[in-house]
């Protein structure tokens, strides 16, 4: 079992690598200095999508034991999306506990395994964005939009957007 100190270099290390290599269509830094377990992400609205043109921030906030279990994912920006809780809490299978779904939705495969690092995991929301889940949703009524009204989604998304540009 990882210990919070070997959690700490893990993440330092992750931070570093993100910094040398910076990946396309996210940012992410630590919000204080002083703690490697919270960080903020900005995720740039995927080309080609309803998002397209966003910069949506978020925290990315993991638990001591990290990377033996996942990180949660909460956006700060206002979301309209069937895999985001309305607090912002993102909901996919990776940042799910490892081991079996007890719901039975999700093989243990797709969700978490130590092997993740914050960029598998911003890269899997950023997909998500380009293709939402609207199978087991966090947010019903942003699912059933999507579901049984796409110009209303697109319009409720699209307010997102422009929210989201006049806070960057």
């Amino acid at each position: 079992m990882a210990s919070s100190s070997q959690a700490s270099l893990l993440l330092q290390k992750q931070l570093k690598d993100l910094c040398r290599h910076p990946v396309d269509g996210f940012s992410a830094g630590l919000i204080d200095e002083n703690d490697v377990f919270e960080w903020s992400v900005s995720i740039i609205g995927p080309p080609d999508t309803l998002y397209e043109g966003g910069f949506f921030n978020a925290i990315m906030s993991f638990p001591k034991n990290y990377p033996n279990s996942p990180p949660t994912v909460k956006f700060t920006s206002e979301v309209w999306h069937p895999n985001v809780y309305a607090d912002g809490k993102v909901c996919i299978s990776i940042l799910h506990p490892p081991g079996d779904d007890p719901n039975g939705y999700e093989l243990a495969m797709e969700r978490w395994t130590p092997v993740h690092t914050v960029e598998s995991i911003v890269l899997s929301i950023i997909s998500m964005l380009s293709s939402p889940n609207d199978e087991s949703p966090a947010n019903v009524d942003a699912a059933k939009q999507w579901r049984d009204d796409k110009p209303e989604f697109r319009k409720r998304v699209s307010r997102c957007v422009r929210k989201s540009q006049e806070m960057f």
